[in-house]
């Protein structure tokens, strides 16, 4: 088993943050780690499914598996015979000034433990790119079109704590 884990306070109230968060066809307009999620069944809910793409992966297919509705969703991909499964919840909890959002992923199964390990930096990497984007997405609404994706996205990451 291997977790990783990223949370980020929101300037902004816990349902605008569930908002960008649970509407996931639109997560690769504020991260670069996201080409396309496709959701294949609408809400998000329990039993739902989704096909995520990111750069330097294969597309993966995901069940989700938790939901608690304004607060958080979990959902799962894996390969067969429990050799490696991928369990990512997302996750907000309102603060004093707003928000905490939490994205931790964790890796389970045979595999699990080297998987992980094997991919921490592009992990780590893709989590500080998603907290980074859902707190300035949440914070300021859609980017400027004219504005690439890769330089609204680097911004927000260094205004990161």
């Amino acid at each position: 088993m291997r977790d990783f884990s990223i949370s980020v306070d929101v300037n902004a109230s816990p349902e605008r943050v569930w908002e960008v968060m649970a509407d996931a066809d639109r997560w690769r307009e504020w991260t670069s780690s996201i080409t396309s999620v496709e959701l294949l069944d609408k809400p998000i809910a329990v039993g739902g499914r989704a096909v995520v793409r990111q750069p330097e992966l294969p597309p993966a297919k995901f069940k989700i598996t938790a939901v608690e509705p304004g607060r958080s969703f979990t959902w799962a991909t894996g390969y067969p015979a429990g050799l490696v499964y991928m369990h990512a919840k997302h996750t907000v909890k309102p603060t004093p000034t707003g928000a905490r959002a939490e994205l931790v992923p964790r890796f389970d199964g045979l595999l699990g433990g080297v998987m992980g390990k094997k991919m921490a930096e592009l992990n780590n990497r893709y989590l500080k790119m998603e907290a980074a984007g859902l707190k300035r997405f949440s914070e300021e609404g859609p980017r400027d079109p004219g504005v690439p994706l890769e330089q609204w996205s680097a911004e927000a990451q260094r205004r990161l704590p």
